[in-house]
């Protein structure tokens, strides 16, 4: 691996154990530790543990559980974290619409406290009013962020909150008794996938609108798809090419003219906090994923968290429980004769709503606006250096400037070598970066996206960027070692007709043995 002198790109070369899975390594008889039998007096007090736990409640048969040595479950799992990347170990703004960004290790701290991780969600509201108040005043930060009137900290994550903003939306016209009638979801191309899957799975037929000539969502096309049908529009802001529609106030105004609701997908919020709020731009719902904007892991290493808004007149629609405060006490309300009822186990993700209020406190309202100020220099800076690079560009004339993210083309340089996004993608991973292309359809063609955020510094901007370099001139001189790659990377190239196969999926060991021996 050659890499110019000057060029702040590392040579890279992970630890590749080959490593099988856990169930793999089972060998009969081996134990971590051997749990000592109780003592006699034990079991005359408190019995063997088993006698009161219903017969029902038993299982037949002991789970398949691999039967493994301690040294060896060390060893296990320690290889595995050698063969993974992330947003602490290298430049991750290759994630694209994901937001993948630095978390304060002092808000896992918070988390980590027993204080917070102990709690059981059946204890006496009494015993749990700190908790309470967090999730109050967190509600009352997302209200003065959004303009919203009233939120939900229930959604389990963004796609959730999404599915709880379709079901608010039926429930609507159906106490106006257009629930039948209005059948229809209208939704973008470049908004997150999620808004047509999640309001399909709600039952809505869903009409998606093409952007314009300058990549705007086509303001025409969505006054022609509007009718007695409309249940509403859901749209994300700026979309996933980071291209931040002006006159997104005219679209909540047509959809509201023939009866329909606007909820505004702000996943990623990052590069408008402070700048812009969902109210003032006409929408009826919004929602925040706190695993993106908000400070706490992203969903994989979360768990996740979507926080939901309504206006006044949506919030007798919310899923129940809500959080009130009568004076004295903080207390959970589950009157709400108009609920779409409860939408998840509990209440929703305490640790995760506690990062992001620890990490919304350290940066006040200023910071906050400087968090999207970043993160808007960041993601220009990266725009203007990219499409210097030759062979890759950033369709659609309207966006010259971006907001949070941007989604480039490799199509010139597929078209000059033949090497293509998913080549580059491989590639990059030899030097421990990752970049990720689109969701699908492949509108843009060649695609990938990248998303900076305000955790970077120019340096390791710049360290990617001379990534993206180094690769693209290997695509020129030396096209195989491109497309041949990983060749550093535990990263490797898979099948990919078993996405698309049900039949071949496995998403635990028994249905893989079940289905592939």
């Amino acid at each position: 691996m050659k890499i110019k002198s000057g060029s702040k790109l590392r040579n890279f070369h992970q630890a590749k154990w080959d490593e099988e899975v856990i169930f793999q390594l089972h060998t009969p008889g081996q134990r971590g530790i051997h749990v000592p039998e109780a003592e006699q007096a034990i079991i005359d007090e408190v019995g063997d543990g088993e006698g009161g736990i219903p017969d029902a409640m038993l299982r037949a048969e002991a789970p398949t559980l691999p039967e493994v040595g301690q040294m060896r479950v060390l060893k296990h799992f320690l290889r595995l974290s050698q063969q993974n990347l992330g947003g602490d170990l290298n430049v991750d703004i290759g994630q694209g619409t994901c937001t993948v960004k630095y978390n304060p290790k002092i808000n896992e701290v918070f988390a980590r406290n027993p204080k917070a991780a102990k709690i059981h969600p059946f204890q006496d509201e009494s015993t749990v009013q700190g908790a309470l108040q967090v999730m109050a005043e967190l509600e009352h930060f997302f209200k003065e962020i959004s303009g919203m009137d009233r939120f939900s900290l229930q959604p389990s994550s963004g796609s959730h909150a999404i599915f709880n903003m379709a079901a608010i939306m039926h429930k609507y016209h159906e106490t106006r008794g257009e629930g039948d009638q209005r059948d229809e979801l209208i939704t973008t191309i470049f908004s997150h996938p999620s808004d047509a899957a999640a309001a399909a799975v709600k039952g809505y037929k869903i009409i998606t609108i093409y952007p314009d000539s300058q990549g705007f969502p086509d303001i025409e096309a969505l006054q022609a798809a509007v009718s007695e049908r409309t249940a509403g529009l859901f749209i994300t802001n700026p979309e996933d090419i980071g291209i931040f529609n002006p006159r997104i106030k005219e679209f909540t105004e047509i959809v509201h003219a023939a009866g329909g609701l606007c909820g505004y997908d702000q996943a990623n919020a990052n590069g408008i906090l402070g700048i812009t709020r969902a109210r003032d731009a006409g929408f009826d719902m919004c929602f925040f994923n706190l695993h993106k904007t908000f400070g706490a892991p992203h969903g994989c290493g979360g768990p996740a968290s979507g926080a939901l808004g309504v206006t006044g007149e949506l919030e007798r629609f919310l899923p129940a429980p809500l959080v009130d405060f009568d004076g004295e006490n903080y207390f959970l309300d589950y009157d709400i004769p108009d609920s779409i009822g409860k939408s998840r186990s509990f209440y929703g993700a305490f640790q995760v709503m506690l990062k992001s209020y620890a990490w919304i406190l350290s940066l006040g309202a200023e910071g906050l606006v400087e968090v999207a100020r970043v993160a808007v220099l960041n993601n220009n800076y990266v725009l203007k250096k990219i499409t210097e690079i030759q062979g890759a560009s950033s369709p659609f004339p309207g966006g010259e400037r971006r907001i949070e993210q941007v989604r480039y083309s490799w199509e010139e340089l597929y078209k000059e070598t033949g090497v293509d996004t998913h080549d580059i993608t491989f590639r990059m991973a030899d030097f421990g970066f990752h970049l990720w292309s689109s969701h699908h359809p492949f509108v843009v063609p060649q695609p990938f996206t990248i998303e900076p955020t305000e955790s970077y510094s120019k340096d390791e901007l710049d360290e990617y960027l001379d990534g993206l370099r180094h690769v693209v001139e290997e695509a020129r001189t030396e096209p195989q070692i491109v497309k041949t790659a990983p060749h550093n990377s535990v990263v490797h190239k898979i099948d990919e007709s078993w996405f698309d196969d049900p039949a071949k999926w496995a998403c635990t060991w028994r249905a893989y043995l079940k289905k592939h021996g």
